[in-house]
């Protein structure tokens, strides 16, 4: 029962991760949508101190929104505050990593053909990386460099690139990429804890006094928000990116990690041109352009040669004896994909198969051969963690057993 409670908790905190972080980014794309398109308004707006407005229709009605200058003569009884999607999706993310990456470390987490971890010392390590990143962030953002976006820009991509290269020498491929999630998460959050919030409140009270506010403040939490606004198409791929292993568990994962960071950020600087009036249609393509281009550049392009030379090769006997059977093929499959992947799983992580998945025998193997050899011959990224210590010769042999089967 406690593996059936420990992916109950799975669900719940995965669930409310998801339904938080929609939240959040979509008060994100609107609030920025919304800065940058207020026009100016008439005069006698104006002498009420409203310095943008903006007319919209949906859900069949008019709306008028107007942003001022330093704020209105009175703080309204009712004022909408946003927060709580931003916490709690740091929240629901920070129990879920604890969950998966701490608890589950040993499968999802240590990865002993780079590091030989303890459990404590990989968690101690994790959680010092994301400490580590947000502090530095937080120190750019108190410097001069901040006021130059281009030079800022480029400091954040080389301190991620930094950071995936370092975490790809001692975590799981799949774990690099969550932690670099975690630490823009982090980053992000804090930008509402430390700065947005911290401006707004300032803001009210000075108003609550009857004083005017110090644009500084506003200003300061405008350009973090703008941030947050531009990681947002980042963070999204990361959060579904254990879908996609053939970039997690590539060779160059970390850098293939860095390229879609970028690639993401440029794709929403698009839209946010657009909204202010700005429109650049080449800014869009290039970013579809180039995610294309990198998912040529990093497709198994090696297998295709392989195939090749296995057809142009005749059959001799050296070939006949590299023939897999049925019984050494099921040997290795059971040893370690049955482990998890059984209507009965002998593995103590899963009450039942992951995904609905099912491995119990080789009818049930080459009804899958294309899943199989993606995940263990291509990507590599399974056994979990390879906690059943999968050898390459075994990979081969079982490669070799797939052909045999498409042969047939």
């Amino acid at each position: 029962m406690e593996h059936y409670f420990f992916e109950v908790a799975h669900l719940v905190l995965r669930y409310f991760h998801v339904v938080a972080g929609i939240a959040w980014i979509g008060a994100s794309f609107y609030f920025v949508w919304l800065d940058n398109n207020l026009q100016e308004p008439p005069q006698w707006k104006k002498d009420k101190g409203i310095r943008g407005d903006l007319w919209a229709i949906h859900g069949g009605g008019f709306y008028e929104v107007a942003k001022y200058q330093n704020g209105p003569e009175k703080v309204p009884s009712t004022l909408h505050w946003f927060k709580w999607e931003a916490y709690t999706t740091w929240i629901t993310g920070t129990l879920l990593l604890s969950l998966l990456y701490y608890v589950g470390a040993e499968a999802y987490l240590i990865d002993v053909s780079k590091a030989e971890l303890s459990q404590p010392v990989a968690i101690a390590s994790s959680i010092a990386f994301i400490t580590l990143g947000y502090g530095l962030y937080r120190a750019l953002c108190k410097s001069p460099l901040v006021k130059n976006g281009l030079a800022f820009t480029f400091t954040i991509i080389l301190l991620i690139a930094l950071f995936a290269w370092g975490l790809d020498k001692v975590f799981t491929d799949r774990a690099v990429y969550i932690h670099i999630g975690a630490l823009i998460g982090t980053c992000m959050a804090g930008n509402v804890y430390h700065i947005i919030m911290p401006s707004q409140r300032y803001m009210v009270g000075e108003v609550e006094a009857g004083r005017i506010p110090e644009p500084t403040p506003g200003l300061n939490a405008k350009q973090v928000s703008v941030h947050n606004n531009y990681a947002t198409l980042p963070i999204i791929f990361i959060m579904i990116s254990n879908h996609a292993s053939f970039t997690f568990s590539h060779e160059f994962g970390w850098l293939i990690l860095v390229a879609l960071f970028v690639i993401g950020m440029w794709i929403r600087h698009f839209f946010n041109l657009k909204h202010q009036g700005v429109y650049k249609p080449q800014v869009l393509v290039s970013g579809i352009a180039a995610f294309f281009i990198l998912m040529l550049a990093v497709a198994p392009w090696h297998l295709l040669e392989t195939k090749k030379t296995q057809a142009n090769s005749s059959t001799n006997t050296t070939q006949l004896q590299s023939l897999v059977s049925n019984d050494q093929a099921w040997q290795i499959i059971d040893r370690h994909c049955t482990e998890c992947h059984s209507e009965s799983p002998r593995s103590k992580m899963f009450s039942a198969a992951p995904n609905g998945f099912v491995l119990d025998s080789l009818g049930d193997a080459r009804k899958v051969m294309g899943l199989i050899h993606s995940r263990a011959i291509v990507t590599k990224d399974m056994p979990l963690g390879n906690l059943t210590k999968m050898s390459d010769q075994e990979r081969a042999q079982l490669a070799q057993w797939l052909a045999q089967q498409n042969k047939e």
